[in-house]
C-alpha cells in the first residue's frame, strides 16, 4: 500500500482504540446500570457495536502488520505498476482520465484512485506508453490508450 493508505488505516485504528472503544465501554456500563440485561435493547446494541469494533481493530492491526508500503516517488515510470499515476485516453470519446493504482483498501474513484484488483486496474498493470487497454465494463467494452505514466 502507499504511505498515504498506511497512514489512513493507522489513523482509523488509533481513533477506534482511543475514542470509539472507550465510548462503547461506557455505553455498555450505562446500559448495565438500567437493570435486567435480558430485555435491554441498549445493552444488546452496545454489545453488537463492541463486536464490530473489535473485529475492525483486529482487521486493521493485521493489515498494518503485514503491509508492504511502497512510495510512489520511488517507482520506475517505464511501465504501469502499483502506486503509479496513469493518464488514459478513452478511444471512443477522446476523454482523458487520471488514476493512481492502489490497493483495495485505498481505492476511491471520486479521488482518482483505483484498485489494482479492479477490472480496469488489473488491465493497466504492466502496460507501457501507447499500449491499448481493453476493459469489459458493465456498459460494454471500453478501450483506452495509456498516454502517460506519472
Amino acid at each position: 500500500m502507499t504511505p498515504q493508505g498506511y497512514n489512513t488505516l493507522k489513523s482509523e485504528l488509533d481513533r477506534l482504540k482511543s475514542v470509539e472503544r472507550p465510548e462503547n465501554i461506557q455505553a455498555i456500563e450505562d446500559a448495565r446500570s438500567h437493570g435486567d440485561l435480558s430485555e435491554n435493547a441498549e445493552f444488546d446494541a452496545a454489545k453488537e457495536r463492541q463486536r464490530y469494533l473489535e473485529g475492525r481493530i483486529n482487521e486493521l492491526e493485521f493489515k498494518l502488520a503485514n503491509a508492504d508500503v511502497i512510495d510512489p516517488a520511488s517507482i520506475s515510470k517505464e511501465k504501469a505498476v502499483f502506486g503509479c499515476t496513469v493518464i488514459l485516453e478513452n478511444f471512443d470519446t477522446g476523454e482523458e482520465v487520471t488514476y493512481q493504482l492502489v490497493g483495495p483498501e485505498e481505492s476511491s474513484i471520486e479521488e482518482g484512485r483505483i484498485s489494482v484488483t479492479s477490472p480496469l486496474g488489473s488491465a493497466i498493470i504492466g502496460k507501457t506508453l501507447g499500449d491499448e487497454i481493453l476493459v469489459q465494463a458493465p456498459a460494454g467494452k471500453r478501450s483506452y490508450e495509456l498516454i502517460d505514466i506519472l
